[in-house]
């Protein structure tokens, strides 16, 4: 006679099997990734980050590209766990969805770590622009009104040069991604414009560009490799979101640390690695002075430091 499986044990079993998935992971944790260079090279670059966590750590990870506003939102609604931002955007998230940073970023220039980055203003080559003076009455470009080294970097420096962009610039206005403003400004669409440094080298490299085709305006020389018009700040943040557990996070943190720079994932993103989280006050320091989302009224000297809130145109390829 054939043993019969009772119903009920039947959906009991049934339930099990669906509860664990043939991949052996219950639960896919989401890393948002800001796409300041467009969504595909980000997914490119960034995907094998989310596999060297899923392996690391046995738990299922997965990147999504987005723009500003859409990371922003995500993490708001509490749609991602954790994100890769700039530290302009960071300390806004701390401030308001109390999101902590992880570990900072490491960039790489031919095999040379870089723990700061700043922003480079330029001009085509041949311009009439020589100083910053020169840009008033000028129309200027940049990556978005609310990016850190596409926008408000560079704005300090024209406000501490007793410029104001808004009202002296013929016009501002904004572009999807950072090889957009340069190939604007290569083809006359605007006077000027600023990118993150290490933006205009990279197109270089990669032939989209000739960099003695542009000329460097308030270079700053202070020993970093890239061209520059600003002070130094640091480098991107991985954060996490409130919800998700210090266990958690503490986890990836030790898992980013232990990625060296032969490691695929830091190959891909062509960085050196992670280290722990930077101070960010230089960053607060700069939005308060340019008057910037929810630090627009504070002085820099009455801003608290993330760290103590623990929880609380046509582009054109061109070739050499």
């Amino acid at each position: 006679m054939k043993a019969r499986i009772k119903p009920g044990l039947f959906l009991l079993f049934l339930g099990l099997f669906i509860s664990f998935p043939c991949n052996g992971f219950s639960q896919e944790y989401k890393i948002a990734i800001l796409a300041n260079r467009g969504l595909s090279q980000a997914q490119n670059e960034w995907k094998a980050t989310a596999e060297y966590l899923s392996s690391k750590l046995g738990m299922s990870f997965s990147v999504a590209p987005m723009d500003d506003a859409t990371l922003r939102k995500s993490v708001e609604d509490g749609k991602v766990d954790f994100f890769y931002t700039n530290p302009a955007m960071y300390v806004e998230l701390n401030r308001l969805n109390n999101a902590r940073a992880v570990v900072t970023l490491v960039n790489r220039f031919k095999d040379q770590p870089l723990e700061q980055w700043g922003s480079a203003i330029f001009v085509k080559k041949g311009s009439p622009i020589k100083t910053l003076e020169d840009f008033k009455g000028k129309d200027f470009l940049c990556r978005g009104l609310s990016t850190f080294g596409g926008w408000l970097m560079a704005k300090r420096v024209f406000l501490e040069n007793g410029i104001v962009p808004e009202k002296d610039f013929k016009s501002l206005r904004s572009i999807s991604t950072h090889d957009n403003v340069v190939y604007a400004v290569l083809n006359g669409v605007a006077d000027g414009g600023c990118v993150r440094t290490g933006t205009l080298e990279k197109m270089a490299w990669d032939g989209k560009i000739h960099l003695e085709d542009f000329r460097i305006i308030h270079q700053t020389q202070d020993g970093h490799p890239f061209l520059h018009s600003t002070v130094l700040y640091p480098e991107y943040p991985m954060a996490a979101c409130s919800h998700v557990p210090s266990s958690l996070s503490d986890k990836v943190a030790e898992a980013l640390m232990a990625m060296t720079p032969n490691d695929p994932a830091a190959i891909s993103a062509k960085i050196s690695g992670w280290k722990k989280p930077a101070s960010y006050d230089a960053v607060i320091e700069c939005l308060a002075m340019v008057q910037y989302g929810p630090f627009a009224t504070a002085s820099s000297a009455s801003v608290e430091s993330p760290d103590s809130q623990v929880v609380a145109k046509g582009a054109r390829r061109r070739s050499r």
